[in-house]
């Protein structure tokens, strides 16, 4: 015999995100959740490759609460966790979890489905991106991060650092309305409008909102975060911290107050089990994915 009771003790049952169904039936799906195991792209702390699995198990704690939204997405929309794809072992690590990052998002976008791909670290949107402009076209990129992670690739070689240059050269994303939000570092200026910490952490987050909708307008978006936008203090478990960033309580805040703009799809990249003390950027991170899927809706 099954207690309804079961359902509210976060250390029982298979650890999907915030207890969805595990499936790659994508029928009538509204957001699909991939997770991509995946750190061969960084350039300190290793680790990220169990980030996927620490944030799903964090989630049956975190999102079991509609708070601050005034519904539970749970109930309006149809949610799935794909599952992972994008790992491997080799000289082909890199290759294999382009090629099936693209494939797999471009099978769920095609569906009509929304997507949350959960990192790994933070070389993993090139797929997603790729597959989000061929059926949306130029996008939007809303960029959290305390990097700018804008430095050119060179000859294919890609890491956490390269994405937000390359993906914007090759024509996938409009700079022009794109933003990178919460940037601690100087990197390669490639159009993007940022709103460095220093004067970003201490604005109201309504005029920030409004700041970042004045740039991103009506199109279509793809969301990254990463997990070091917030400050060390919210979030230790991370591969390349860097003071000076948001509290949990400014991002989320601030997430609420972007309602309304178009995500197609969106990333959470960059925790770093080893490193996160008492799980706190898990379950950060937990948090803000589920903030992540309400844009979506």
């Amino acid at each position: 015999m099954e207690y309804e009771v079961q359902k509210h003790l976060h250390y029982g049952g298979i650890p999907s995100f915030n207890a969805y169904p595990v499936t790659r039936e994508l029928k009538n799906v509204d957001i699909a959740v991939m997770g991509v195991p995946f750190d061969s792209g960084v350039t300190n702390r290793p680790g990220a490759r169990l980030g996927p699995r620490a944030i799903r198990n964090m989630s049956q704690l975190a999102c079991c609460f509609s708070y601050p939204w005034d519904y539970k997405i749970s109930e309006k929309a149809n949610i799935i966790d794909y599952g992972d794809v994008g790992y491997y072992v080799g000289p082909k690590t890199t290759e294999v979890m382009l090629e099936e990052t693209h494939d797999h998002a471009k099978k769920i976008l095609d569906a009509g489905c929304k997507l949350l791909t959960l990192g790994g670290d933070h070389t993993i949107p090139y797929g997603m991106v790729r597959a989000a402009s061929e059926k949306y076209g130029r996008l939007a990129l809303l960029h959290f991060d305390s990097h700018q992670d804008s430095t050119p690739s060179t000859d294919g070689n890609v890491s956490h650092a390269n994405f937000a240059y390359d993906l914007q050269a090759e024509g996938c994303i409009d700079p022009n309305h794109s933003a990178q939000v919460f940037i601690r570092t100087e990197m390669t200026e490639c159009g993007y409008h940022i709103f460095y910490a220093q004067e970003a952490v201490f604005m109201d987050m309504e005029t920030l909102a409004e700041k970042i909708k004045a740039v991103i307008g009506d199109m279509p978006v793809y969301l990254t975060f990463d997990i070091d936008a917030l400050d060390p203090s919210a979030a230790p478990g991370t591969g390349t911290p860097v003071i000076g960033g948001p509290s949990a309580a400014q991002v989320r805040k601030l997430l609420y107050l972007l309602k309304g703009i178009h995500v197609v799809a969106a990333d959470l990249v960059e925790v770093l089990p080893a490193y996160d003390q008492s799980e706190i950027t898990a379950l950060a991170a937990a948090a803000i994915a589920q903030d992540l899927m309400y844009l979506m809706d």
